[in-house]
């Protein structure tokens, strides 16, 4: 009698939830599930996998930063030489013994052509056969690395003869910065501040007028601060100012639409490889602390037709040269930034929200409301 009275339930009283606040069915449903679904990697493997990644991600930095300063040496510099044709042909193969392919030497007529040659940045350095001797013209804002080369190979030169160089400094760098030392470490903030705009502007704004904007507005304020750092504060560079920020918003603009323009169209492989492309080439191979000419080719002419390179070309040429050799880097940023630009517009319009683990979801605007 007791059993059959336990084996019934009270109508009027409520079946009792399980301690875990779920019922039996939904907990037995969740551990099947669980025991045929995905299992997480345990702690150690997953901490190990890490790990591994950071070490990869650190051996390619090194490769990408450490390999083109190591394999730094002149490779066909632009050079010329003025003179007797005899006196300059004794020159010519003066340099060519002292070191192998590092000088491509051209004649011009006469002295002022030579320094012609220097203020159109088409040549690093002239050789002007005068009777009182040989003067080496160097132009230090252009690349105080070579500039600080030539010099050596003209005192070499001279030593060897019994005499002494005399060097002339046609265009020098800033006296505040005889090195560029500004200049070059200017660069790796842009670059990096440039790729997380493009990122996250790409990533968080839906609209894609809005996404535009904030290129734009990043892409001028960025070029207004830096340039009043380094020319108003450092006094590293000369030239106008406005200048020399428009072409810093550019350099900006360029690698900001870039990024932001693959991360519209191709998600985050777009992001990675944009970004990778422009900070583990662009960087390294832009030849800003040396010259083009001094890295392994073809890569010192591959750093020219990406931002970082072509930005630090543009940028010497407006702010020393008056313009000089502009032509191809403003064209190549130009590219950068309208094939960025137009990716963004032409990228299908999301209208939902990315959630913490990056997968979109419905937008919830109207159901606030």
């Amino acid at each position: 009698m007791s059993t059959s009275s336990a084996a019934h339930t009270d109508p009027g009283r409520r079946p009792t939830p399980p301690a875990n606040g779920h019922d039996a069915s939904s907990s037995g449903g969740h551990h099947s599930g669980s025991s045929h679904g995905h299992h997480d990697p345990p702690p150690v493997a997953r901490a190990t996998v890490v790990a591994t990644a950071i070490v990869a991600l650190q051996a390619v930095l090194l490769l990408a930063f450490a390999w083109p300063a190591l394999e730094t040496a002149p490779r066909d510099v632009p050079m010329v030489v003025a003179g007797p044709a005899a006196a300059a042909d004794q020159v010519v193969a003066s340099l060519e013994s002292a070191q192998p392919g590092a000088f491509e030497v051209t004649r011009v007529d006469d002295a002022a052509a030579a320094e012609q040659a220097l203020r159109d940045r088409s040549a690093y350095g002239a050789v002007v056969l005068g009777p009182d001797g040989p003067t080496m013209l160097v132009a230090g804002a252009a690349s105080p690395a070579v500039a600080q080369l030539l010099t050596t190979v003209a005192q070499q030169q001279a030593a060897a003869e019994g005499g002494t160089a005399e060097v002339v400094d046609v265009v020098p760098a800033d006296p505040d910065d005889p090195r560029g030392v500004a200049l070059t470490a200017g660069l790796l903030p842009i670059v990096m501040t440039s790729i997380a705009a493009g990122a996250v502007l790409a990533l968080v704004v839906r609209r894609r007028g809005a996404v535009v904007v904030g290129l734009l507005t990043y892409s001028a304020l960025a070029g207004l601060a830096v340039a009043a750092i380094l020319q108003l504060w450092f006094d590293a560079l000369p030239g106008s100012y406005l200048v020399n920020a428009g072409v810093v918003a550019l350099l900006a603009l360029a690698m900001s639409a870039a990024v932001a323009g693959a991360t519209a169209v191709a998600g985050r492989v777009g992001l990675v490889a944009t970004a990778a492309t422009i900070f583990l080439l662009g960087n390294p191979l832009s030849g800003l602390a040396s010259a083009p000419e001094m890295l392994p080719q073809p890569w010192g002419a591959l750093g020219q037709l990406l931002p970082p390179g072509a930005g630090g070309s543009l940028l010497r040429s407006v702010a020393w040269f008056d313009g000089a050799a502009a032509a191809l880097p403003a064209w190549v940023l130009a590219t950068w930034a309208l094939a960025g630009l137009l990716l963004v517009v032409v990228a299908p319009s999301r209208t939902g929200e990315l959630t913490a683990g990056g997968q979109e979801v419905e937008d919830r605007e109207p159901a606030r409301a």
